[in-house]
């Protein structure tokens, strides 16, 4: 088996996943049914002056009518007492000292950062997480997000943190910015051990078209709260990509957004991540989700002759380059497996209406009928000379495998288009024929 330990900043845990700071993480009760179940870590739900949260709080977007897609929320950080919050946290240290147990934090003045911090360290606390990326209710009294999108200020209250921090800080960024990088910067230039990324997303998931307001409602009203599920992972994997890949950042980095299962957690890892946060998930399923976790990223690492997790975090990151360094050469073609298809030909609708026209109907002939396909019903037919390699037409199709995108070879060496640009200036090469 694959070496699942991980250090992030100083922080040991036994593998990398960590229950993310939010309701899953609320109560001594909770965190002790999570470690019996095998997770890594724990982020306290957020520490600071008590909240009264309202009711209702959750709305959710379900792609198809059915699967849990999106989530979003307007409850705040913890409305228990600061010091039973505390008091609970040591006693799960306590009784797991070889589990990571990290304290969020969110206060407002100085004084106020450096009494939480200390407690937290005394309360046992591994690290600390800094709360600057909650999207309602606490940016509007100059907290959360109102601290991650002004860089400024974010570098201001790290220095207030690592004044009094005898631990490792870890910033949780916001993805409300337009460019993350920005605020991870000033994460270290005031001094911060680690970063985390992302927090949720600003957003209205829903209107109630009969009461003519966002849901969720609140006695006939609402307000945007954070989106967080599967929906909101591609947003995350490029935000966590891009300060793993940034020389100016060079901060270990713990990684969250949308993670569900094993794969979406190795990618996260893949592009820089060292560990990695759940919190929908767990609500939607329960702890019991860390079991296939763990066994789907070891059975990975495995098969891919990788002994530790620490050997996957960063190796995608040189994939991933600016559009004009892709080779314009390339070329990929849809091929069809006539022996699945079923006769929908949303192959053809998608490449008429939505791509290239590269897809035509044209009758069966000597090619048998797929499963479920009507005898003598016309037929999908790519036009390789024509197909771009856009991928649409695989995208649609709904069995496994009827669509391949095949590799066509290519017309010379490959060719970026800073290449072809200075080549076409020098007069080495013609000008590459626009598609038909």
């Amino acid at each position: 088996m694959a070496d699942l330990a991980i250090n992030l900043a100083g922080i040991r845990s036994p593998n990398p996943f960590w229950v993310a700071s939010g309701p899953p993480s609320n109560t001594a009760y909770q965190a002790h049914r999570a470690f019996e179940a095998g997770w890594g870590g724990l982020v306290w739900k957020t520490i600071g002056d008590p909240i009264v949260n309202v009711s209702s709080r959750y709305g959710a977007w379900h792609a198809g009518g059915a699967r849990l897609q999106g989530f979003t929320n307007i409850e705040l950080i913890s409305d228990r007492a600061v010091d039973t919050n505390f008091r609970e946290l040591t006693e799960v240290k306590r009784r797991w000292p070889d589990r990571a147990v990290i304290a969020s934090l969110m206060v407002d003045t100085r004084a106020r950062w450096h009494e939480f911090v200390r407690r937290a360290a005394d309360a046992g606390a591994d690290g600390i997480e800094l709360n600057f990326g909650c999207p309602h209710g606490m940016c509007e009294r100059g907290m959360g997000s109102a601290v991650g999108q002004e860089p400024a200020v974010a570098e201001r209250i790290v220095g207030w943190v690592m004044e009094a921090a005898t631990i490792p800080v870890i910033v949780k960024l916001t993805p409300n910015i337009t460019d993350i990088t920005v605020a991870a910067r000033a994460a270290r230039a005031g001094g911060a051990d680690a970063i985390s990324l992302i927090n949720t997303i600003s957003s209205i998931v829903h209107v109630d078209l009969d009461a003519l307001g966002p849901l969720p409602a609140v006695a006939g009203a609402g307000t945007p709260g954070g989106y967080s599920g599967p929906a909101v992972r591609p947003v995350a994997l490029k935000m966590v990509q891009s300060c793993a890949a940034d020389p100016a950042v060079g901060l270990p980095i713990s990684g969250m957004g949308g993670v569900a299962q094993w794969r979406d957690a190795a990618e996260f890892l893949a592009l820089g991540a060292t560990s990695v946060q759940v919190c929908t998930a767990i609500m939607h399923h329960g702890f019991r989700i860390i079991t296939d976790l763990l066994e789907g990223l070891n059975d990975y690492l495995d098969a891919h002759g990788l002994a530790s997790v620490g050997e996957l975090t960063g190796r995608a990151l040189p994939a991933v380059r600016k559009w004009e360094h892709l080779d314009l050469r390339e070329r990929r073609v849809a091929r069809i497996d006539y022996a699945r298809c079923i006769g929908c030909n949303l192959c053809h609708i998608a490449c008429e209406d939505g791509a290239h026209q590269s897809i035509d109907l044209v009758p069966p002939g000597d090619r048998g009928p797929g499963p479920g396909r009507p005898p003598g019903k016309p037929i999908p037919q790519v036009r390789e000379a024509d197909c771009v390699g856009c991928n649409l037409c695989s995208l649609v199709c709904p069995v496994a495998d009827c669509i391949t995108m095949t590799t066509r070879p290519a017309d010379g060496p490959p060719l970026t288009w800073a290449g072809y640009q200075a080549d076409l200036a020098a007069g080495r090469i013609e000008p590459l024929p626009p598609h038909s």
